[in-house]
C-alpha cells in the first residue's frame, strides 16, 4: 500500500472534479504544513486544534506507525487543497477511524474551503469509501463545525450523540465581561482584579523564540501547583511535554498561540510565578493550560481571574468572536456566566459497518448514563453534607 493512496481521480470528461488521496506517511503529512495552514485560513469554523502544527505534533507523540489516514481533497486543475480530514485507524475490537488529537484536544473537526462547497461532497465520498471497513467516529465537534456538512451529506447509517460541554463567553475585555454580571458578583470580580494589580502581578507576552523554554516553565509550575492533588496525569508525561513544546513553538510563529509569563513587580529573585497558554484561531480563542507558583495562592491572588483577563485581552485584541473556556463545567467558570455549548459526536458508517456503529453508539450512551449517575450521587452527598449545590 502506498503512503498516499488515490481514492478517486476526476474522470477524463470532468477535469473540474476534485482529486482525493489518503496520506498514510508521517513525513508526507509533516510536509503539508503550508497547504494545510492555507486551507485552515479558508475554513471559517476551524479552531486552533485543527492547525497543522497541533495535529502533526500530536501524531509524532501519540501516533501508531502504519495507522495514519489523512484524507486530502485537491483541485484537479491547480492542486490546491480544498478539504482535509485528519484521521487515524484506532486500535480496538471495533475498527474505527477517529480524528487526530485524542483526549488532549478540546475541539475536533475536518477542514473544508468555505468557497468550494463541492469539496465537502468529495470529502464525504472519500470517507464513504473508507467506511467500508471502519466506522467514522468524529469526537468533540463544535456546533456549526465543518464536520456537520459531512453528517448532512451522509447517505448511510449515522448517529449524532452529545459529547463534552464547553463554556463560552463573548470575546470582550475582562472589564466588559464583569459588566455582564449581577451587581454584587461584578463588584467581587473587580475587587479581584484590583487585588492582582496591588500585588504587582505583571504579564509579559513571550516572544516566539523563547516559547519552548516558557512552555517548559509552564509544565514545571503546573506540576508544582497540583502536587498532592488530583491532576490530569497525561499533563505530567514526557510525551505530552514534547508535543506541547513542539506544537506551541510552531503555533506561536503563526499567531495561533500566545504564551504569557507573570512576575511579581520588584521581586526579581523569585522569577516567573505563572505561565499561561492561550490558543487562537480567527474566530475563537481559548485558554488551554497554565502553571502557577503556590506563592500566588498565599498572596490570595485569584488565579482564574488573572488568567481570564489575559485570555480575554488576547481574544479582544485579535478580533475573535468567541472566548472559550474549553471543556469542563468547573464552578469557577460559572462565576462569569458563560454559555454552555455541547460538543457533538458524529458517527458515520456504511450498511456493512452499521453493526459497529450501533455498538459504539450504545457503549457511548452507557458511559454517559454511568457518568450522569455518579454526578447525581455526588450532588446528593454534597447536599446531605450541607455543602449546597455549589452556586
Amino acid at each position: 500500500m502506498s503512503a498516499a493512496d488515490t481514492l478517486r481521480k476526476p474522470p477524463a470528461a470532468d477535469r473540474t472534479a476534485p482529486a482525493v488521496t489518503v496520506c498514510r506517511d508521517a513525513e508526507q503529512f509533516a510536509a503539508l504544513a503550508r497547504d494545510w495552514q492555507d486551507l485552515h485560513g479558508r475554513c471559517r469554523t476551524a479552531t486552533p486544534f485543527q492547525s497543522h502544527a497541533w495535529l502533526s505534533s500530536w501524531w509524532l507523540s501519540y501516533g501508531i506507525p502504519g495507522r495514519l489516514r489523512v484524507v486530502l481533497v485537491r483541485d484537479a486543475a491547480d492542486g490546491r487543497l480544498l478539504a482535509a480530514a485528519p484521521l487515524w485507524l484506532a486500535p480496538g475490537p471495533v475498527p474505527a477511524l477517529v480524528l487526530l488529537g485524542g483526549a488532549i484536544t478540546d475541539y475536533g473537526d475536518v477542514l473544508v474551503d468555505d468557497d468550494r462547497p463541492e469539496a465537502a461532497a468529495a470529502l464525504a465520498g472519500a470517507l464513504a469509501a473508507l467506511a467500508r471497513t471502519a466506522v467514522i467516529d468524529l469526537r468533540e465537534v463544535r456546533p456549526g463545525a465543518a464536520a456537520e456538512r459531512l453528517h448532512a451529506l451522509w447517505t448511510g447509517p449515522r448517529r449524532r450523540l452529545p459529547d463534552s460541554v464547553c463554556m463560552e463567553l463573548p470575546a470582550r475585555p475582562v472589564d466588559e465581561l464583569a459588566g455582564r454580571l449581577p451587581a454584587s458578583r461584578a463588584q467581587r470580580a473587580r475587587a479581584k482584579l484590583r487585588k492582582i494589580d496591588r500585588e504587582g502581578v505583571v504579564p509579559r507576552t513571550v516572544p516566539a523564540a523563547e516559547v519552548p523554554q516558557a512552555v517548559a516553565r509552564l509544565l514545571d509550575l503546573h506540576r508544582r501547583q497540583w502536587a498532592g492533588r488530583a491532576v490530569t496525569r497525561e499533563h505530567l508525561t514526557r510525551r505530552f511535554a514534547e508535543h506541547l513544546g513542539r506544537a506551541v513553538a510552531a503555533m506561536a510563529e503563526t499567531g495561533q498561540a500566545q504564551v504569557t509569563e507573570f512576575r511579581l513587580r520588584g521581586d526579581a529573585e523569585r522569577g516567573v510565578v505563572a505561565v499561561d497558554l492561550t490558543l487562537m484561531s480567527p474566530r475563537l480563542c481559548g485558554g488551554y493550560l497554565y502553571g502557577a507558583d503556590p506563592v500566588l495562592r498565599s498572596l490570595k491572588v485569584d488565579i482564574a481571574t488573572l488568567l481570564l483577563r489575559t485570555c480575554a485581552g488576547a481574544a479582544a485584541g485579535n478580533g475573535q468572536g468567541t472566548l472559550s473556556l474549553l471543556r469542563g463545567e468547573e464552578p469557577y467558570k460559572h462565576h462569569w456566566r458563560p454559555e454552555p455549548v455541547a460538543n457533538q459526536r458524529l458517527l458515520l458508517a456504511r450498511r456493512r459497518t452499521a453493526p459497529a456503529l450501533w455498538l459504539r453508539a450504545g457503549y457511548a450512551r452507557c458511559r454517559r448514563l454511568a457518568a450522569d449517575r455518579l454526578r447525581d450521587r455526588g450532588w446528593v452527598r454534597r447536599l446531605r453534607g450541607g455543602g449546597g449545590t455549589g452556586r
